[in-house]
């Protein structure tokens, strides 16, 4: 059953932390809202529970943890992940400022300050507070703090998804340029899925490329550059800027003046192998015997 703020209690070895009975990740609620999962750090207890009491009243509130320390604040932060993080500004051992930089940025939580003293106001907004809570406060102006870092981490999740989003999206452009079985050829009105090791050799037509494989040729508006990507590099070789050769297709290579070559294919075509291309041949030729 739903609980719409986690209120029971266990006591970790020292007395200055206490943690609430789940501390797992955000999942939602039954109302639609993502869960939100709260650190408390408060030295005064009855400010704590006052704090407690009215997040109960907020959808999607879970409270993972109580510190009464400056210390043990950033510990729990490092260690939980907390989403947000209501923070006194005067605490024992570490002021609310120094827990800020005791944090590490990738584990910094939206921050909500609540303090009795109205002066350090600047002081928080300029270290990137959300909020400024001053005691005392009361049920309207806690949830208007809610609101806002609910707000606040809908975009930064938005701003997650885009990248993860473009991240995918690079991959599967990259996909798309390795290596694959198949080429699917638009041909004469239908379809033809060409394995590669049906594939004798590739040519060069103006903006066009022939794949020849066998008695067939299929032509595909398309660089050779880019077919080129598309081709098992341990499989194919470009022997000219314009021809690009199934290894497994060479019969031999005969030499020719100027360093050049004939390629003869198992099928007896002889394509022109220009120097410039002739060490990639030579390397491909090495590696497959």
């Amino acid at each position: 059953m739903f609980m719409r703020c986690e209120t029971m209690e266990s006591f970790l070895d020292f007395p200055s932390l206490t943690y609430t009975k789940e501390d797992g990740p955000s999942t939602g609620d039954s109302m639609g809202k993502e869960t939100i999962r709260v650190v408390i750090a408060d030295d005064e207890r009855l400010a704590r529970k006052k704090l407690r009491i009215l997040l109960c009243a907020e959808p999607g509130i879970q409270v993972i943890a109580e510190c009464r320390e400056g210390a043990q604040t950033a510990t729990v932060i490092r260690n939980l992940g907390p989403d947000l993080l209501f923070l006194d500004i005067r605490m024992p051992d570490l002021d609310g400022f120094q827990v800020l930089g005791a944090i590490p940025p990738e584990k910094m939580p939206v921050v909500i300050f609540t303090t009795a003293y109205d002066e350090y106001a600047i002081r928080a907004f300029e270290a990137r507070a959300l909020d400024y809570l001053l005691k005392p406060f009361d049920r309207e102006r806690l949830h208007q703090a809610v609101e806002r870092a609910r707000n606040e981490l809908r975009k930064s999740s938005d701003h997650v998804l885009a990248n993860q989003l473009i991240r995918a999206l690079a991959s599967k452009r990259n996909d798309a340029l390795r290596p694959t079985g198949r080429f699917a050829i638009k041909a004469a009105g239908r379809v033809v899925f060409l394995d590669l090791n049906e594939i004798d050799w590739i040519e060069a037509a103006a903006n066009y490329v022939r794949v020849n494989a066998g008695k067939e040729s299929y032509l595909l508006r398309e660089g050779i550059g880019h077919i080129s990507e598309r081709l098992d590099p341990d499989r194919f070789v470009r022997i000219h800027r314009s021809i690009i050769v199934n290894i497994n297709k060479l019969r031999e290579l005969q030499p020719c003046d100027g360093g050049e070559y004939i390629a003869v294919l198992k099928n007896g075509k002889e394509l022109s192998c220009s120097r410039g291309y002739r060490s990639g041949v030579q390397e491909l030729i090495h590696r497959n015997l």
